[in-house]
């Protein structure tokens, strides 16, 4: 009987999408098999976390699972996964996967269930043989690709496959490959994005980080930036900028989002005498406590 999705990522049936998000990529990276080599534990792990993964980060089929204890057709009693049951009056019964009864009905020479008109214990005909598992794999995406668009070329048994990424896909979402994986299966690719050299993303706004002088913070300045796109734009540094503050570029995010420049005000690493003299009596002229109405004051 397959191990409860929850205890598989180490979370309460309370979990949040983000501790979910969490407990996966953790246990994925620690028993991915690329990590793990020749590990046959670790590659058992590694699916089962996938699988788990695959049924707790999405609504629909968490709460299927919640209410049924299993996801696909209704389970049988006591949160039993849906399929055959034959049992008889004397002890318990003995749970059978219908894919065991396709087989072993094509050895017998009948052609697998759907050649049957046999009707269920609901008056349907009865199921035939489930599809394979789908194989679960990490596919490392750009930043760039992720964030605009574009198509990442596998290579699967010997044959290559184009799979298309959507604008604005995030970290940690899904992509299924109908029939594209080993031996004609699903390919359930788990989304890992890499970095970008200066760009973060906050949904599906951007921010940079733009590095200003103590002198054009406080009598502000022209500078340029670049977007996503390749383009670069001149950005106003108004007069009395701080640290930490944030300019908006709109439209230049993710899919109709925003792009925000970070100022970050960097000081000189020395200066001369005078330069000294020429702060210090500033500094005597402008009284200031940025400090006063911090908690600790």
């Amino acid at each position: 009987m397959p191990r409860d999705y929850y205890e598989v990522l180490g979370v309460s049936r309370t979990a949040t999408d983000d501790e979910i998000k969490r407990a996966h990529r953790k246990l994925a990276r620690e028993h991915h098999p690329d990590r793990n080599p020749g590990d046959k534990s670790a590659e058992t792990r590694f699916k089962e976390v996938e699988e788990a993964y695959d049924v707790l980060s999405d609504k629909t089929k968490r709460s299927q699972y919640d209410q049924f204890g299993s996801v696909g057709a209704q389970g049988g009693p006591n949160g039993a996964p849906g399929g055959f049951h034959w049992g008889g009056g004397f002890g318990e019964g003995v749970e059978i996967d219908p894919s065991q009864i396709d087989e072993m009905l094509r050895r017998a020479g009948f052609g697998g269930m759907g050649d049957f008109g046999q009707r269920g214990r609901h008056g349907g005909r009865s199921r035939r043989a489930q599809p394979r598992e789908p194989v679960s794999h990490e596919l490392r995406v750009p930043f760039e690709t992720a964030a605009l668009g574009g198509t990442i070329s596998l290579s699967v048994d010997g044959r290559n496959i184009d799979v298309k990424i959507p604008a604005g896909m995030e970290e940690g979402k899904s992509l299924r490959v109908q029939g594209q994986g080993p031996g004609g299966a699903d390919l359930l690719l788990r989304i890992a994005i890499d970095p970008h050299r200066f760009f973060r993303r906050e949904g599906n706004d951007l921010i940079i980080t733009a590095p200003i002088t103590v002198a054009e913070a406080i009598l502000g300045a022209k500078i340029d930036v670049p977007t996503l796109d390749g383009a670069r734009l001149t950005v106003k540094i108004p007069p009395g900028t701080s640290s930490g503050g944030r300019l908006r570029l709109r439209g230049k995010g993710i899919k109709g989002g925003d792009q925000f420049v970070e100022i970050k005000i960097v000081a000189p690493a020395g200066i001369d005498d005078e330069s000294r003299k020429l702060i210090e009596s500033f500094a005597q002229r402008n009284h200031q406590n940025p400090r006063s109405g911090v908690p600790w004051e």
